[in-house]
C-alpha cells in the first residue's frame, strides 16, 4: 500500500511473477531432493537434460527467492506505515507476524518438504525490527556491511571433504528409493533424521545467527525502496526501469555463468552469488517497466491475483509437487526429468493463476493470509483496530 492506503499493483504483480521462478528452482528439489539435485549423474540423464539443468540454475535459481526477499522488506515498511496511520504499536504486530511465520516454517519443513523458506522469513522478520524506523542512509550502510560480511563468509567456505562427498552421494541414493516409493512416515523420517553431514549443535546455532547477516542485504534494499516510494507511480519512471533492466539482467546472468562455465574457484562462486541478487533486481525493474508501458495488461492482472495470495500459493506448490513426486502420491520422484519438470511447473503455475483469479472474485484474501492477519492483528476479521479518539469515524474495512 502507498501512504493513502491504496494497494500498489506493481508490487502484487512482481510477487505473483516471482512464484513461477521459485517453482522452477524448487522443481529441482521436489524431484531430485535438496542434496540430490547436485548429484544428477545418479539419475543417468541425457546431455540435453544436464544443459537444461544449468539454464534453470542460471535463470531461476537464487534469483527469484531474492525477489521475494526484497518484497518482504518492501512490505514491512508499507505495513509499518499502515499501522502508524492507525496509531498502533508497530513492533508488537510485527513480532506476532514473524512468530507465526516461524511456526509455519517449522511445520512446513518438518511435515511436508525440506525446501521451506518461511522459517527463514520468520527469523529475519524478528531481526529486522531494529531497522523499521531507521533512515534510508542507515539502511544503505548496513546493506553494504552485510554484503561485505556475506562475501567474506563465502570466501571462508572451504567446501566438503572427499568423505563428505561420499556420504552425500549415498544419501542421495537412499533418497531416490525412499522418496520414490516410501510411505509418508518413512519420507518424513528420512527428511528429518538422515542428513548426510551431521552438524554439531554449536554449528547449527551459529548458522541460525548468520542467516540474518547473509540475507539482510535484499531485505534492507526492499525496505529502502519502500521508504523511497519506488513503484508508487511507475508511469513516470518507465525509461529508468527499462534502462536498469537492460543493464542488470545481462550483468546478473554473466556473473552467474562464471562458476558454471569458467571456474569453480571460491572467488567465482562469490561473484555468482552476487549475480543472483543483481539478476533479481533486474527482473524487478523489468516487470516494473512492463507495468509502466501499459502493455500485457491482461497477463499482469493475473499475476496480481497470484501475488495477493502468495503465501497460500507457495504452500499449495508444496502440496501439489510432493503429491506428484513422493511415494505416498504418484511416486514420480526422479522420473520426470529437468525439461519435463520445467513444463510441469508452467502447467502448475497456470492452474494456480487461474484459481487465484477465480478465488479473489469471491473472497478478499487467501486462507493462509487470513490466518496470518487474524493472529497478527488479534482480530477475528483480520483487521487491525484503529486507535483514535471516540469522535473520529473509523473505516472498519481498512486492513494491514
Amino acid at each position: 500500500m502507498n501512504k493513502s492506503g491504496t494497494r500498489i499493483q506493481v508490487i502484487d504483480g512482481i510477487r505473483g511473477f516471482s512464484l513461477i521462478g521459485i517453482l522452477m528452482a524448487n522443481m529441482l528439489i521436489f524431484q531430485f531432493g535438496i542434496w540430490g539435485k547436485e548429484q544428477l549423474p545418479l539419475y543417468s540423464l541425457p546431455i540435453i537434460e544436464e544443459k537444461a539443468f544449468q539454464v534453470i540454475k542460471i535463470v531461476f535459481e537464487s534469483s527469484f527467492i531474492p525477489i521475494f526477499t526484497f518484497l518482504f522488506g518492501y512490505g514491512m515498511i508499507k505495513m509499518k506505515e499502515s499501522l502508524e496511520r492507525k496509531d498502533l504499536k508497530v513492533k508488537r504486530y510485527f513480532a506476532r507476524r514473524s512468530i507465526l511465520l516461524l511456526i509455519l516454517g517449522l511445520l512446513h519443513g518438518t511435515f511436508l518438504w525440506e525446501g521451506d523458506i518461511l522459517l527463514y522469513y520468520g527469523i529475519n522478520g524478528l531481526f529486522l525490527l531494529m531497522f523499521l524506523k531507521r533512515k534510508k542512509k542507515t539502511m544503505l550502510i548496513w546493506m553494504s556491511i552485510a554484503y561485505i560480511l556475506a562475501s567474506l563468509i563465502g570466501f571462508a567456505n572451504v567446501g566438503v571433504t572427499k568423505d563428505e562427498k561420499t556420504k552425500i552421494e549415498n544419501y542421495a541414493k537412499e533418497t531416490i528409493t525412499i522418496y520414490g516409493s516410501g510411505s509418508y512416515m518413512e519420507i518424513m523420517d528420512h527428511r528429518n533424521n538422515a542428513d548426510p553431514i551431521e552438524m554439531p549443535e554449536y554449528f547449527i546455532l551459529l548458522s541460525l545467527l548468520l542467516i540474518p547477516i547473509l540475507s539482510m542485504p535484499m531485505f534492507l534494499f526492499g525496505m529502502y525502496a519502500a521508504k523511497s516510494e519506488w513503484f508508487h507511480e511507475p508511469n513516470k519512471h518507465h525509461s529508468l526501469y527499462r534502462r536498469l533492466a537492460f543493464l542488470l539482467i545481462p550483468i546478473g546472468i554473466i556473473f552467474k555463468c562464471l562458476p558454471a562455465f569458467v571456474s569453480k574457484h571460491v572467488l567465482f562462486k562469490v561473484i555468482g552469488t552476487i549475480g543472483g541478487d543483481v539478476l533479481a533486481i533486474g527482473y524487478i525493474f523489468g516487470l516494473a517497466a512492463i507495468y509502466a508501458s501499459g502493455k500485457l495488461t491482461f497477463m499482469l492482472r493475473w499475476f496480481e491475483s497470484m501475488g495477493k495470495i502468495s503465501l497460500t500459493n507457495y504452500l499449495m506448490q508444496t502440496i501439489i509437487c510432493t503429491t506428484i513426486f513422493y511415494g505416498y502420491g504418484f511416486g514420480l520422484f526422479g522420473k520426470v526429468g529437468v525439461i519435463g519438470g520445467f513444463f510441469l511447473a508452467i502447467i502448475i503455475f497456470a492452474i494456480q493463476v487461474a484459481a487465484s483469479h477465480w478465488y479473489l472474485k469471491r473472497w478478499r484474501t487467501g486462507p493462509v493470509e487470513k490466518i496470518l492477519r487474524m493472529w497478527t492483528n488479534f482480530s477475528w476479521n483480520g483487521t487491525a483496530k484503529r486507535k483514535v479518539p471516540k469522535d473520529v469515524k473509523i473505516d472498519v474495512n481498512t486492513q494491514v
